[in-house]
């Protein structure tokens, strides 16, 4: 990839042009100097050979020659001549030495000239070399001071025009600097100052086609994924989505809930009789009823299972919750006002069943089938619960829940799980975090995981409670010497996001913490939650980001949204839900649903990381889609970051009879 040049246009033309103009001054200079010290000692040269020719002559007639001691000296003098000496083989015949103070010998100008006339016989001089004793002197060098400050002048008034003429450029070079560090949606409009106009101008193009592009693309993934896994005249769930949403559940240790299918009676005869558009509307107001009591449930997948068959998971829910919830599904259903050609106390039938992790969903399917029936022969409106042979036991009420959490907070009692996520680097996997859990122990010591009390956490409003405890045993870890090779990724809630104190704790606590130990902490938020609340959860992403910190959206999936908040959020990790991973070797609208996820990664950085791999088969295929991680228990399962046995000391209830 090119590197953007260090220094701007202007600054390089300008250095360019402040050097070109410094050069020619100097050569300019230099030359002059040279030239002046080369004319003045031709100069000089030329005066000391008539002085030599003048002593030759006088040295022809002998009464001349001795009249040579009165003139020549005050000749030599007046020359600046320091020393002469005329001498012959035989030895000196005449010398002259100055009685002015003589300077360094280094400086004086040597000449030696032999006489033409008089052969064998030669003069040597020492002479102070012309313009040695001069100085500054305005009246002189003025013409060269003014020429020189003319040039600096205009140089300095050249320097800012060209400033100015390049200052579109700047703001162009700007522009493109920005763009590519992927701040695309604040400069795609450009300054009508950049110059030059036309690059200006077609970059504006590029970019709101590029935008238009990425509106399509995010379009077409959506729909991609709607026609994929929802219905198309309710919007809820199909029938591919909520098997898939059922087969994963039932895979999740300690996992149990409840499953009702309502079915219209009648409503073939109905489509038949009155059209398919009388049928139509009554599957829509059944769907929105539904919609409704399932917006109270976390979790909850409502289906349109077949034509006139809805299918509801609730998970986590107990006996009681189950039977509650028929009956409000029960008595919304009966509000609305069905066809005449409907039975209007015998056209709605509900089956309720439970199930636990481990079951089959094909049996639980027959269950509810089942209970249906029995509805059925009951000639009314009505739901029927399947019973098993060993119904689940009831579960802790909402009282219970809030005061087995208060005691786990505060004794700091919270179990924090850890399961490594790997990137796909060729043939080997690199560790790229530990993504960590939080489980709890009831009063009896058994374990209790996430999936099976959040519903409660959410239920009693501990969500912040809950974060803050996670974040309280995380940060520590940061510090450890142990654990410096290990990055680590808790999970938010929304709620947390939304809570002006514990953000100001959570700001509070990245400031104290170095940012090399900050770029090894990463933060999962849930995708149904970010695109809910993006506005509100947009401010704490920059704030995470700014202190180095990694952006991780999971589940991935579990619910129908638009990506539109990869780029927006400038996420750095994008977790697949775990329904999707289960047999994707076999099930191409999931391998679909994971391509279109890959496409709407390609242009924003972020990377995609399968959550729940199990199988061989399935790690081949995703790496084969070009999954860029994963984590599973095929690479490892998830263990204790501490192991601890203690039991929650919760307070025992008093007896309203006791003393």
């Amino acid at each position: 990839m090119r590197k953007t040049p260090s220094l701007r246009l202007s600054n390089r033309l300008i250095s360019f042009v402040t050097l070109m103009v410094s050069a020619a001054i100097f050569i300019l200079f230099i030359g002059g100097t040279i030239s002046v010290k080369q004319i003045g000692t031709e100069y000089l040269d030329h005066y000391l050979a008539g002085v030599v020719t003048a002593v030759d002559e006088e040295l022809v007639n002998p009464e001349k020659a001795k009249s040579m001691e009165t003139w020549l000296p005050k000749l030599l003098k007046a020359s600046n001549v320091v020393s002469m000496e005329l001498s012959s083989s035989t030895g000196p015949i005449y010398s002259f030495q100055s009685l002015a103070i003589i300077p360094d010998d280094s400086v004086l100008y040597h000449k030696t000239l032999p006489l033409q006339i008089n052969k064998g016989y030669e003069i040597s001089f020492k002479s102070v070399p012309p313009y040695s004793a001069f100085t500054y002197s305005l009246g002189a060098l003025f013409s060269i001071t003014a020429a020189i400050a003319v040039i600096v002048v205009s140089l300095l008034w050249g320097v800012v025009w060209l400033r100015k003429q390049l200052h579109g450029s700047e703001l162009l070079e700007e522009r493109g600097r920005m763009l590519l560090a992927g701040k695309l949606d604040n400069y795609s409009i450009g300054s009508e100052e950049e110059w030059p106009a036309t690059a200006s101008l077609a970059l504006d193009n590029i970019i709101a086609e590029l935008k238009d592009a990425r509106k399509e693309r995010s379009r077409f993934d959506t729909f991609i994924r709607t026609h994929t896994f929802l219905d198309q005249l309710t919007g809820s769930a199909n029938r591919v989505l909520f098997d898939s949403k059922l087969e994963s559940i039932l895979q999740e240790s300690q996992s149990q809930g409840v499953l009702l299918l309502l079915r219209i009676n009648g409503w073939e005869e109905l489509v038949e009789e009155q059209g398919s558009a009388v049928g139509d509307e009554l599957i829509v107001e059944v769907g929105k009823q539904l919609n409704n009591i399932m917006q109270r449930y976390s979790d909850s997948v409502l289906s349109r299972y077949y034509q006139s068959d809805f299918a509801l998971l609730v998970p986590q829910q107990s006996l009681k919750e189950a039977k509650s919830l028929a009956a409000q599904c029960l008595k919304l259903i009966e509000k609305i006002n069905p066809p005449s050609s409907l039975d209007r106390d015998n056209w709605c039938h509900i089956g309720v069943s439970m199930f636990v992790s481990g079951e089959r969903r094909g049996r639980l399917m027959e269950e509810l089938d089942m209970a249906h029936r029995s509805a059925l022969l009951q000639n009314n409106n009505t739901w029927s619960l399947f019973k098993k042979q060993q119904q689940l036991a009831e579960s802790l009420g909402s009282v219970r829940w809030r005061t087995l959490f208060d005691a786990i907070f505060q004794q700091d009692k919270l179990i924090i799980y850890k399961q490594p996520t790997f990137l796909f680097e060729g043939n080997e996997l690199v560790p790229l975090h530990l993504e960590l859990f939080s489980r709890i122990k009831d009063e009896n010591g058994v374990q209790i995981k996430a999936s099976r009390f959040l519903p409660a956490i959410k239920q009693v409003g501990y969500q912040v409670k809950l974060d803050s405890a996670v974040l309280k045993q995380v940060f520590p870890l940061l510090s450890d010497p142990e654990l410096n090779q290990h990055s680590f990724s808790v999970h938010l809630q929304v709620k947390s996001i939304t809570n002006a104190a514990f953000i100001r704790q959570l700001r509070n606590r990245l400031l104290q913490t170095p940012r090399a130990q900050l770029q090894r902490l990463s933060f999962e938020l849930i995708e149904g939650q970010v695109v809910t609340y993006l506005d509100a959860v947009r401010p704490v992403a920059k704030m995470l980001k700014s202190f180095g910190c990694q952006l991780v959206v999971e589940q991935a999936g579990r619910t129908i949204v638009s990506t539109h908040y990869i780029k927006d959020l400038n996420v750095d990790f994008v977790k697949l839900h775990r329904s999707l991973m289960k047999d994707i070797h076999q099930r191409y609208e999931n391998q679909l649903f994971v391509r279109s996820l890959l496409g709407a990664c390609e242009t924003t950085g972020a990377q995609v990381i399968a959550v729940g791999i199990e199988k061989e088969k399935e790690f081949r295929l995703l790496k084969d889609l070009g999954v860029d991680g994963g984590q599973g228990r095929f690479f490892e399962s998830e263990t204790a970051l501490y192991h601890r046995q203690e039991k929650i000391s919760m307070p025992k209830r008093r007896s309203r009879w006791g003393k």
